[in-house]
């Protein structure tokens, strides 16, 4: 691997006295795909939201492009950031969750808008523009002023994706971005995420879709017990994964 874009080492993260992450190591290329897999409570959702600070970890660092998540150093001691230095770093990495999280109240361009118009103090006239480009992206640019609720499931979860990228993130993060769908409504979203590896993003993806680990991922990493238990190319780890945990999740999925 070259030196990595993302590098988690010696992670740790209980909630009470659940251990839901026991020591995972594991770092992610610039520009490439990451699918992670693994039963239901294995630790993949709390992995990718200590990633981006949405859970603070008790042992081991996360670094991204470089820059340590979460915490500083001085003097060899750690010092747990500020909610307003946390949400700095957080700005430069997107995510997208299984429920689509869309205000109500607001339409599609202005979910898409609000967060570099607030957050990154960017102009009217160059949230509108970027936000239009972003739905017109994800093939949504004829449906900009209608509400969340005027849309599908699928259309709703593609404004989510045009609103994680308005904020030009470094990487995107998907917990599951298809499981709250319809079958049927599966694929227009996958597409969009596809879209998105062809072009060069940075994305760690929790998913069950095997196929789309199978065919776009260029990394796959199998969790389970709050490990991570093989990883690897995805063919070598979904047609021959080497541990009987993988062989049996595999095998009933």
């Amino acid at each position: 691997m070259n030196e990595p874009f993302i590098e988690l080492s010696g992670i740790h993260k209980s909630f009470g006295k659940v251990e839901v992450l026991k020591g995972v190591d594991y770092a992610v290329e610039r520009g490439s795909v990451s699918c992670l897999i693994g039963p239901s409570g294995s630790g993949k959702s709390t992995l990718l939201r200590c990633i981006n600070s949405l859970e603070q970890p008790e042992l081991g660092e996360i670094r991204v492009d470089g820059v340590l998540m979460g915490k500083a150093t001085r003097r060899g001691h750690y010092r747990v950031l500020d909610e307003k230095e946390i949400a700095g770093q957080r700005a430069s990495i997107g995510m997208v969750f299984q429920q689509f999280n869309l205000f109500p109240h607001m339409t599609a361009l202005e979910n898409v808008t609000v967060a570099p118009r607030w957050v990154k103090r960017e102009s009217r006239a160059e949230t509108k523009r970027r936000g239009m480009e972003l739905l017109e992206r994800v093939s949504l640019g004829s449906r900009a002023g209608h509400y969340p609720a005027e849309l599908s499931g699928g259309q709703q979860q593609r404004v989510a994706i045009a609103r994680a990228l308005s904020m030009q993130p470094k990487v995107l993060l998907f917990d599951e971005p298809t499981s709250a769908l319809d079958p049927e409504l599966v694929g227009e979203v996958l597409a969009v995420m596809k879209d998105l590896a062809r072009a060069g993003m940075t994305m760690i993806v929790v998913t069950h879709e095997m196929a789309f680990a199978h065919d776009v991922a260029d990394h796959v990493a199998f969790m389970d017990g709050g490990v991570i238990v093989e990883e690897g190319h995805p063919r070598d780890v979904l047609d021959s994964p080497r541990t009987e945990r993988a062989k049996d999740f595999l095998n009933r999925v």
